[in-house]
């Protein structure tokens, strides 16, 4: 059995982070109602998810999921190349969060949680 990191993170919009932080849970983003699960990342993939999908857009915050909060609700399942990704079967209590980046989010921000790790 592969031991997978206790934190994850969602990159959001600084309007979804105080919406989540108003309800004190989060349901997701329209991408993850769509696909029926909340899309986080490991610190091994957040650069990438940055890069492809948040790199033109400002105004964001970075939220760090302490996963094991999360009990069951937590899948790890094989998505782009074959990487395994959190995927959250249900919502996110604030109470699961951990560290919270509401400025300096680029790739850069990925690159140094990465080297954290190491």
């Amino acid at each position: 059995m592969t031991a997978h990191p206790a934190a994850a993170f969602k990159i959001l919009t600084a309007d979804q982070w105080a919406a989540w932080q108003r309800a004190g849970s989060f349901a997701g983003a329209s991408i993850d109602l769509t696909d029926g699960y909340i899309h986080l990342s490991s610190v091994d993939t957040a650069a990438e998810t940055f890069e492809k999908y948040f790199a033109d857009q400002s105004n964001l915050v970075v939220v760090e999921v302490e996963l094991e909060k999360l009990g069951d609700t937590v899948k790890w399942e094989p998505s782009r190349g074959g990487a395994l990704f959190p995927h959250v079967y249900g919502t996110v209590p604030r109470s699961a969060v951990g560290r919270v980046w509401e400025e300096g989010v680029d790739k850069a921000l990925f690159e140094g949680l990465a080297a954290e790790r190491r």
